[in-house]
Parts: structure tokens; C-alpha cells; sequence
């Protein structure tokens, strides 16, 4: 579910990195970063760190979204019926400690971007698991998805348009899918220097076999939420994302 590699932007920071091998219109793919001052490793920041909660506990491997042992998706932590409620995430310790040391700012915008951020950072840690079982990058399968949910030859532009990725990684990736057997291509009659890409049976029957499991870990996820309340999110998120994408689009106009 994932659309950029690299270009997180980290809580109280700023964007960075080349969103090459995006997951495409459904999605995020984090990158690294370095911390913001006052705030902990791994927490809203885009860095890798020692994985311990708020209050010195350790994180388990549920807690940061990874599959446990017995390769069921994670229970998330939520409220257990006592009342207490769901505990604090780490976003709101870093949004309290910025506040600390600059009361006089806003601290609002983090408290979307970083719960965005670090649920797509959580989400990717996970669901990346059947792809890396398959020997697939994420961006290797989003050019797969792309080629098997268009139904029909793409070039290697297209293919970059549909991934939000560079040419010269497109080619990199298509190379390496080629020499799988997953990919083939087909020269163009009227021009010789462009290349018609489709999947190949083998290509096509990886794709179907990895896209259920990935589809079951994601219903897992969201049933924490309500009905009500994952179809009120999906709008919220659409929305954000349909008036960026047409900002974005302005600028590069």
C-alpha cells in the first residue's frame, strides 16, 4: 500500500530522498532520516533505533506491526476493556517534548503527519514479509501489480508514471525481473528504441499468489477500526491525498 521511497517526512522535520520505487498510488515507503533533536531513534523520525516504549518497556515484535513466529499479523494495542483506554502512542510523546521546547509553536500539523508517517512505517515493516519471501524489493512488485492490474503492455515511461519512480530505476528493476522470468518484452515495429513490457505466466501467477496474503494482513489490521470509522478514515486520507497530489501537480506544471 503503499507511493515514495525515501521521502518521509519526519516529525518536525522536512521531506528528503527520491521518491523512486513508490508503491504506487496505495501507499508509503519509508525512508531513513536523522532525528530531530529531543526526540527518540525510530520514534516518528524515519531512523532505525532501540525498539522500547514509552516508559522504558520493550517493544515487542506486535507493537511495531511485525508478524509474530506463528506468522499471524500482529494484534495492535488497544483498549482491553478496562477503561484505560488505548495507551499513548509515540507520536504524542515526541508532539509533548516539542511543545516543551517551543510552546509558542504549533505542534498540530505533526499530529497527522507523524501518526501518517509512522503507521506507514509500521504497515511496510510487515507487510513487506510475503515479498521478501517471493526474493521481491516492494518496488520490484509494484511494477508487477502495475503490468497485472492494467491488463496490457506498458512501456517503461508508463511504467515509471504508474510506480512514481525514476526511469533509469525502472529499467534497474525491469533488468532484474527480466532475467527472473517474470517480465518480458516486446520491441516497438514502428521504433526500435521503445520497449512493450507485460508479465509473463510465471510473473502473473506470483503476483496472484502474494496479493491475497497481503489483502489479509491489511483486513486484519483495520479491524481494530470500526466499519464506520475505517470508511470515515479512507475519506479523510483520500481527500488529503487528492489535494496534494493536485498541488504537487501545479508546481511541476
Amino acid at each position: 500500500m503503499t507511493a515514495t521511497n525515501g521521502g518521509r517526512v519526519p516529525v518536525g522535520g522536512t521531506a528528503g530522498g527520491d521518491p523512486a520505487g513508490g508503491h504506487g498510488p496505495v501507499g508509503a515507503h519509508p525512508g531513513g532520516g536523522t532525528p530531530a533533536p529531543g526526540t527518540r531513534p525510530g520514534v516518528g523520525d524515519g531512523t532505525a533505533g532501540p525498539r522500547t516504549r514509552h516508559g522504558g518497556q520493550s517493544a515487542t515484535r506486535a507493537d511495531l506491526g511485525e508478524h509474530t513466529d506463528s506468522g499471524e499479523p500482529p494484534t495492535p494495542d488497544i483498549d482491553n476493556g478496562t477503561g484505560a483506554g488505548p495507551r499513548e502512542d509515540t507520536v504524542a510523546v515526541v508532539v509533548r517534548q516539542w511543545q516543551s521546547v517551543h510552546p509558542e509553536l504549533d505542534t498540530g500539523p505533526m499530529e497527522v503527519i507523524g501518526r501518517i508517517n509512522r503507521c506507514a512505517a509500521l504497515l511496510q515493516q510487515a507487510e513487506d514479509a510475503p515479498l521478501r519471501r517471493a526474493g521481491l524489493s516492494r518496488p520490484e512488485f509494484d511494477l508487477l501489480g502495475a503490468l497485472r492490474r492494467t491488463g496490457h503492455e506498458l512501456t517503461p515511461g508508463e511504467l515509471a508514471r504508474e510506480t512514481f519512480s525514476s526511469g533509469a530505476a525502472v529499467t534497474k528493476r525491469l533488468k532484474q525481473l527480466s532475467e527472473r522470468g517474470l517480465v518480458e518484452r516486446r520491441g516497438d515495429a514502428r521504433d526500435r528504441r521503445v520497449a512493450h513490457l507485460r508479465l509473463t505466466d510465471a510473473g502473473r501467477d506470483l503476483v496472484d499468489g502474494i496479493l491475497p496474503e497481503q489483502l489479509a494482513y491489511e483486513t486484519a489490521v483495520l479491524s481494530v477500526l470500526a466499519p464506520d470509522g475505517q470508511g470515515e478514515l479512507a475519506g479523510l486520507l483520500a481527500e488529503l491525498l487528492g489535494r496534494l497530489e493536485g498541488r504537487m501537480g501545479s508546481l511541476r506544471a
